[in-house]
């Protein structure tokens, strides 16, 4: 009985545990997160309390931090309403680009320059790309104004979608019933037991 009382001593005096020393040298103590978690979260918000707190009293500042807002978001939603403008309207679309096209050089760079130390981001360095991308696109302009229109002539209710036109081939199979359809060979000789009913 000594044995055992000066092992269990051995392993859980001494106000420490062997066992969970141990084992949270393999996985993490989930009190000890939940305080860490806790002081963080603590601390995080004691600084946006401390940040926040300083109220600005003059309508310049509200009126300078209101605007210092608009770049970005309008910035970003313009990009988006081109991708949706080119796809409701690309005449539209591609005569815009068209004016892009003519936008000198020295402007791509100057405007990179703003937007990059707008942002944050590097400058872009490929602005010849860019341009000769714009111009690959815009001379691509007719062929998608003739496939939106060959796309529209599709549609079911277009007139004369379903015209065989000149091509007797084509009207001729489209006439011809198929010789082993034996829904159709139903419904003809059900037709015509119904005329020979009403004779």
């Amino acid at each position: 009985m000594g044995m055992i009382s000066n092992l269990l001593g051995l392993l859980f005096g001494g106000g420490r545990n062997v066992v969970r020393d141990t084992a949270e040298v393999f996985r993490e103590n989930a009190e000890a997160a939940g305080q860490r978690s806790f002081e963080y979260d603590k601390e995080a918000l004691a600084q946006f309390a401390a940040e926040f707190a300083s109220v600005k009293t003059s309508r310049f500042d509200s009126f300078i931090d209101a605007i210092n807002r608009i770049p970005r978001p309008l910035m970003a939603l313009s990009v988006v309403f081109l991708f949706a403008a080119a796809m409701i309207d690309p005449v539209w679309f591609a005569a815009r680009m068209q004016g892009l096209a003519l936008v000198p050089e020295p402007l791509w760079w100057l405007m990179g320059v703003v937007v990059s130390f707008y942002f944050g981001a590097r400058h872009q360095l490929k602005t010849q790309q860019f341009q000769k991308s714009i111009a690959e696109t815009l001379s691509r302009a007719p062929v998608v104004v003739e496939n939106i229109a060959a796309l529209r002539g599709l549609n079911y209710d277009s007139p004369g979608v379903a015209s065989t036109g000149a091509d007797s081939d084509l009207t001729l199979q489209a006439t011809r019933a198929e010789p082993g359809n034996a829904a159709i060979s139903a419904w003809r000789s059900g037709e015509t037991s119904q005329s020979k009913g009403t004779d």
